[in-house]
């Protein structure tokens, strides 16, 4: 292989053809079936998966294969299709299966495909059951059973009817309904498209849509940053919508652009969302430790707090579900509200910053406005294991008088802003997360970060 294979508790992910082959995906079918298989003390009933993808062009041959290994193993399979990665973890608990796969890369580029495991809680594996998991897939550790005991693989088309049936609870509705507001939606040619359409149309929203049919061909570069949702930015403001939407390929990150036509970023989704649910009710909220300081400032204003967590949604989910929040997710975009589901869900973003704007009158800037304000900065660059331990270890040293918390990488507080440090989970990066009151100050610890990182690295183009 030209590429080592990424396996964490975020699952499995390669580069189609290269390190993530057909036997590679069976395999892993079959490490994830025994090690549910050993954890079961019924064995009597037989195990049950479902399994869903994102529109990747090579998905349905990763379906296929996950699940020959899946039923190898003696687990039935139910074959969801192509749906929302939220969605496969709302219908394992539907259906009552053992556990869930989601065939997707989520935001990577087109050439990688992934592999990503839940539970029967529909939470991804503990790092303790990700590292069993993995061992097994390394070791060669499956228990095969014989073909009368062989797994069977069924289809279930009720997808989308149950997701949408999830969400309708948690808002109003009605109200929404009677604004009619044009919406602008930007799914990528991925998951979303098909599922969110049918959403707005229940709340009588107008939709324009754009790279909405689920090719897999995607139109822009799939993470939907500033510079890759400037075509939605267009549609807004030519059509007059109220709002912009933007997912990623399996749609559970969502990013805004305001009426104006402006993008207004990923981290201003969890905001707005916390924003209109703590309007209703306080508590706790969770999040991981690389998203904004806004949320702090709407919970504290509520008289709530926040609870931070490695970066990850399992983590997160995790905390949520054990300090009973109210609200949850992820400065990337991604929103967690328990009643639907522990998995950030693009589409509960999106009603619930619908029901905000309806409830206020207001529109998104207006409500932008009414948020603290910072200036953060994301960059990213390649980087081995050791070369990322020198780094934190580079930066323990330089920022000895900052707050530390080393939770996941390193992540320095200080007066006037914070820095996380981390190697990321899907991709074979490290990751610089900045910031601060104002663009000046947040600028003095990007610099310094530079200068360790040239120091070990040497200069790189691979920021962004």
């Amino acid at each position: 292989m030209s590429t080592e294979l990424i396996i964490s508790v975020s699952g499995l992910r390669g580069i189609v053809g290269d390190n993530l082959t057909e036997q590679v995906a069976i395999e892993y079918g079959c490490a994830f079936g025994t090690f549910l298989k050993a954890r079961k003390t019924d064995t009597k009933t037989k195990m049950s998966i479902c399994i869903g993808r994102d529109s990747r062009t090579s998905g349905e041959q990763l379906t296929s294969a996950v699940s020959r290994g899946l039923c190898s193993v003696g687990i039935d399979v139910i074959d969801l299709g192509l749906v929302p990665t939220p969605t496969v973890g709302i219908m394992l608990r539907e259906l009552g299966c053992d556990g869930g796969v989601v065939i997707t890369a989520s935001h990577n580029p087109a050439p990688y495909n992934g592999i990503k495991l839940l539970l029967d809680n529909g939470i991804a594996p503990t790092p303790g059951a990700a590292g069993d998991i993995k061992k097994r897939f390394l070791d060669k550790d499956f228990n095969a059973v014989d073909s009368a005991d062989q797994g069977k693989i069924t289809a279930n088309a009720r997808s989308n009817v149950t997701h949408i049936s999830r969400i309708m609870p948690i808002i109003d509705k009605q109200v929404i309904r009677s604004k009619s507001y044009k919406v602008a939606l930007d799914s990528v040619n991925g998951a979303g498209g098909p599922i969110t359409k049918e959403m707005l149309a229940e709340l009588n929203c107008e939709v324009v849509a754009i790279n909405d049919e689920p090719t897999g061909r995607f139109a822009h570069t799939p993470e939907p940053t500033v510079d890759n949702v400037t075509e939605l930015c267009k549609v807004v403001k030519k059509q007059g919508a109220a709002v912009g939407f933007a997912q990623d390929p399996d749609a559970d990150r969502l990013a805004i652009v305001d009426e104006n036509g402006t993008y207004i970023g990923e981290e201003y989704t969890l905001a707005l969302a916390a924003k209109y649910i703590f309007s209703k009710q306080t508590g706790p909220a969770a999040t991981n430790l690389s998203t904004s300081r806004m949320i702090d400032d709407i919970a504290e204003a509520a008289a709530g707090h926040v609870i931070r967590t490695a970066v990850g949604e399992a983590n997160v989910a995790a905390a949520m579900i054990a300090h009973d929040c109210v609200i949850g997710g992820e400065g990337n975009g991604g929103v967690i509200d328990l009643r639907v589901g522990p998995i950030r869900d693009s589409l509960v973003a999106i009603a619930l910053i619908l029901q905000l704007m309806t409830e206020t009158g207001k529109t998104i800037s207006q409500l932008v406005g009414q948020i603290n304000r910072y200036y953060m900065c994301k960059e990213k660059c390649g980087a081995d294991k050791t070369q990322a331990k020198q780094v934190l270890a580079s930066a323990k040293k330089v920022f000895v008088d900052a707050r530390l918390d080393t939770t996941d990488g390193c992540r320095f507080d200080f007066d006037d802003g914070w820095l996380h440090l981390r190697t990321s989970n899907t991709e074979p990066v490290m990751r610089v997360i900045v910031e601060a009151k104002d663009r000046r100050t947040a600028e003095t610890y990007i610099d310094a970060v530079s200068n360790i990182r040239n120091k070990i690295l040497g200069p790189t183009d691979e920021q962004s």
